[in-house]
């Protein structure tokens, strides 16, 4: 890619990041994507003759701003559009939780555009890169989730091969292969037991039937984490916190992280805003019961891989020892713990 063409998609790029980092609208977020996605299309030569002749605005995708931002960009300048998010997120995102983040060197739960993430997998795993991460786990939806695009076992071994090329490029960064399974009504999970014992990470979340009671929720989510191929609980309670809202799901917590401590599987802290899983008092206990952690951002797109110091603030507030918490341990150190 020509200098002048690779500096204005990185540009459009980090601007989207930053974006999707406060939580902008999806559109305005998608403006600047695709606009990078456009630039990167186009034939040697051609953006520096249609920046000359003043026709940026004619190609697919650019309009006012993001001419604007191309503009400035082939100039050798910053642009004023990315000057201003910048100093908006020089600022940590919450004011606890730092030495807890140092001390993460990965991410078990993000999706990408193979289910309802918002970005391909190579860009997801790039950002995952250059935020400092040693590995993430790609972990997309499974069948029953439609309205989330969810892998069928073909589907999923695609993206395996997909995984297995990308990791080469790379390296020395890991992609950990994965998904988040759902949790049936019987606790089963949605999908082969043998494609989910090929797989690194398995983080199983109930998505279906949230408002099930306490007497069925409780044994459908144990049966799920007495199986073998589970690794991670994710977002245990569906809750949703912002607009609407959600209420929590009713279950025997005690019994719950029972089970998560005796079978070896970790609690999720989905550092999500509009979720925020579990919550405090849930945290408390789980920590007092003994269970280890996972401190994950559950990113539907490159600016959410930023959103663990969410997750690592109340971490913190809730007494996790990083000790406890699995993504503190090396790639080698995490796959034995997840093998054994």
């Amino acid at each position: 890619m020509e200098p002048e063409v690779r500096a204005a998609v990185d540009a459009l790029n980090q601007i989207a990041f930053l974006l999707e980092r406060t939580r902008e609208p999806t559109y305005r977020v998608r403006a600047f994507r695709n606009a990078a996605t456009t630039l990167a299309g186009l034939a040697a030569g051609e953006l520096k003759r249609r920046y000359d002749e003043g026709t940026l605005e004619e190609l697919a995708g650019i309009g006012k701003v993001t001419a604007a931002v191309v503009g400035e960009a082939m100039s050798g300048e910053t642009p004023a559009y990315l000057t201003a998010l910048l100093d908006k997120a020089q600022g940590p995102l919450v004011r606890g939780g730092g030495s807890l983040r140092a001390a993460l060197r990965g991410d078990l739960h993000t999706h990408s555009d193979w289910s309802d993430g918002g970005s391909p997998i190579e860009d997801m795993m790039r950002a995952a890169k250059e935020l400092g991460h040693e590995y993430a786990a790609l972990t997309d939806h499974s069948p029953r989730l439609t309205v989330a695009r969810g892998l069928s076992p073909e589907r999923l071994r695609e993206q395996l091969a997909v995984v297995r090329r990308l990791n080469e490029e790379l390296a020395p960064f890991r992609i950990l292969t994965g998904i988040e399974v759902d949790i049936l009504d019987d606790g089963a999970l949605d999908q082969e037991p043998e494609l989910l014992a090929e797989l690194d990470v398995v983080v199983a979340s109930v998505h279906s039937k949230l408002r099930m009671p306490s007497e069925d929720m409780t044994p459908r989510m144990v049966a799920a984490i007495a199986n073998p191929n589970m690794d991670v609980l994710g977002h245990c309670t569906g809750r949703l916190v912002v607009g609407r809202g959600r209420p929590e799901s009713e279950f025997d917590a005690e019994i719950v992280f029972e089970a998560c401590r005796q079978f070896g599987v970790a609690v999720e802290i989905n550092s999500r805003p509009e979720r925020l899983d579990p919550p405090r008092r849930l945290l408390s206990l789980a920590v007092e019961r003994g269970c280890e952690f996972a401190i994950d951002t559950d990113a539907h797109a490159p600016g959410q891989l930023d959103w663990q110091p969410y997750g690592c603030e109340r971490a913190e507030e809730c007494g996790v020892p990083a000790d406890r918490v699995i993504n503190t341990k090396s790639v080698d150190d995490l796959l034995s713990w997840l093998r054994r």
